[in-house]
């Protein structure tokens, strides 16, 4: 596999900034999208068990009606296409053998052999003391994957702008997630920058490493 150089995957993430005004009239094309939500799917989580659901919208009648539940932030509707990370209310045994049962199809795996994992997980997240917040650890995960959107679409050349300035409960009732055992967590709009956004030429600012890392 060819690498990033070090160099350029800076260049990129000092270039992201958190997007305040979208040019509307720019689309990101099909294979680009498509990269986007393979690396999505692609996104690392605890237990490898993926409890989220990404929504994608492009449906301008329906980004209006989520601009109304993001206090009035035009990002959501001038944007290319808009992520929504929504994630299981709660962990279920149905879904750890799902996962177990795709372990045991795409990597050809004696059942057998899985059933003390299977075990461990259902003790842990469906039946253990964390099953009582296990939405709180569904939402952790989600910001993994926002996390890797964050990197991956600044490698691309693309821009974002991370929101947690919004009424997941309206989201969910547009987006037809209320009932299905999914609830929205944060949203990101994904497009292109307008030329006009003043704050993309404002200086990122970032406490100095020697402050934030601690070497052991």
């Amino acid at each position: 596999m060819q690498s990033l150089a070090n160099s350029k995957l800076i260049e990129a993430l000092n270039w992201r900034y958190a997007v305040k005004k979208f040019d509307s009239s720019k689309k990101i094309d099909e294979s680009t999208w498509k990269t986007i939500e393979d690396a999505l799917v692609l996104t690392p989580s605890s237990y490898g068990l993926q409890p989220w659901k990404f929504v994608v919208v492009t449906d301008k009648p329906v980004m209006q009606k989520l601009t109304a539940s993001s206090w009035g932030q035009k990002q959501v509707e001038d944007c290319s296409h808009l992520i929504v990370i929504a994630v299981k209310e709660k962990m279920d045994a149905d879904h750890v053998n799902h996962y177990i049962n795709s372990i045991i199809e795409q990597r050809g795996v004696n059942p057998l052999e899985l059933e003390g994992l299977r075990k461990m997980m259902l003790s842990d997240i469906v039946n253990g003391p964390r099953s009582e917040v296990s939405f709180e650890w569904a939402a952790r995960q989600a910001y993994i994957a926002l996390g890797n959107l964050l990197t991956v679409t600044a490698v691309l050349g693309l821009d974002t702008c991370p929101m947690e300035g919004i009424i997941p409960a309206k989201y969910d009732e547009v987006l037809g997630l209320t009932g299905t055992g999914f609830k929205t967590v944060v949203a990101c709009p994904v497009g292109y920058r307008s030329a006009d956004d003043k704050y993309a030429k404002v200086k990122k600012i970032r406490f100095p490493s020697s402050e934030m890392i601690k070497k052991i």
